[in-house]
């Protein structure tokens, strides 16, 4: 049945994504001059077949081939459920994570598929490894799962190392409002430490400053200039909390496997007015949970199950569909 899958995604037709949460690295370069790339995959739409095939997430693969076949037959792919024996946990003191403030404000671009802060420069080093920030966007609602729930937005912190390899440092962004700040602080489930941003923390100071400007970029290929940015606040919570880390791929097309995923069990927050102000301009753009790393990917198993069943019906008296 594999072959059949890859028989389906090779007679779709061959377009170029343009973007994707590798924008910015080896994977997708900027492009030269004021040019932002709109990409042309999506998060809606099935696997059906046609002239110009679908944009969700289902038929990825078929976008452009080969380059996203991981999408349709990676085996690590993400994003996943974090839930306990799917990662390992190492300590934000053991981290080295610095970000440049960038006074001036930072370029934001709507990608069509995101929206994203083009940074100024900023490092994680992890044991040897040694990465450089390229950009931060944002996903909604969370591409991850806590422990089977989903969150109202989610971070990604895209770094690239010499050697071409990519870490991201996920951040899940709750909402906090008048109720909220008035509640005691809530505790992690898994780690039962205070969970930053959240039950009863002030909103994230860096996230109401970038989103105070998202409605200036409501079309996609847009961009504008925020107001100056201070890194500190979020790279300070980052460190004094832990990262869920395990080897997976991009959410987007080319779903690349080898990144190095650092999901922080710390929490930003968004005001509810903040809140509605960027879910209005990026809509939906999370890619469903994939299977446990190491395990067979979805698509794959969708295929040979829904073979089975054909098969069975035929065999069965039903009239095939």
């Amino acid at each position: 049945m594999g072959l059949t899958l890859r028989a389906l995604i090779l007679a779709a037709s061959a377009t170029r994504v343009l973007a994707s949460c590798a924008h910015g690295t080896f994977l997708r370069p900027r492009a030269e001059g004021d040019t932002v790339e709109v990409a042309n995959f999506g998060y809606t739409g099935t696997i059906t077949i046609n002239l110009h095939g679908e944009q969700g997430p289902l038929n990825w693969a078929a976008l452009e081939t080969p380059a996203n076949g991981a999408c349709a037959t990676g085996s690590r792919q993400s994003p996943i459920d974090m839930v306990e024996g799917v990662f390992e946990i190492l300590e934000g003191s053991n981290v080295e994570l610095t970000v440049n403030d960038m006074p001036d404000g930072a370029e934001f671009e709507n990608l069509g598929t995101t929206v994203e802060v083009i940074t100024q420069g900023g490092n994680l080093k992890v044991g040897e490894k040694e990465f450089e920030l390229q950009q931060f966007h944002f996903h909604l609602p969370s591409e991850h799962l806590d422990n089977g729930t989903s969150q109202a937005m989610e971070m990604h912190m895209v770094f690239q190392s010499a050697n071409q390899e990519i870490a991201v440092i996920g951040t899940y962004i709750n909402i906090a409002d008048a109720a909220a700040a008035e509640a005691p602080a809530k505790r992690s489930r898994i780690f039962g430490r205070q969970e930053a941003g959240a039950g009863g923390a002030a909103a994230t100071t860096l996230l109401e400053t970038v989103f105070s400007v998202v409605d200036q970029i409501a079309t996609p290929g847009t961009k504008t200039t925020t107001p100056p940015l201070v890194m500190s606040e979020v790279v300070d919570v980052l460190k004094a909390n832990a990262f869920q880390i395990y080897s997976g791929s991009l959410t987007t097309p080319p779903c690349s496997e080898g990144v190095s995923w650092h999901v922080s069990t710390a929490r930003l927050a968004v005001t509810t007015a903040t809140f509605v102000k960027a879910r209005d301009v990026i809509g939906f753009n999370a890619r469903f949970p994939q299977n446990t790393p190491g395990e067979p990917n979805l698509l794959m198993v969708s295929a040979l199950g829904s073979a089975a069943a054909a098969v069975a019906a035929v065999g069965a008296g039903a009239p095939a569909a």
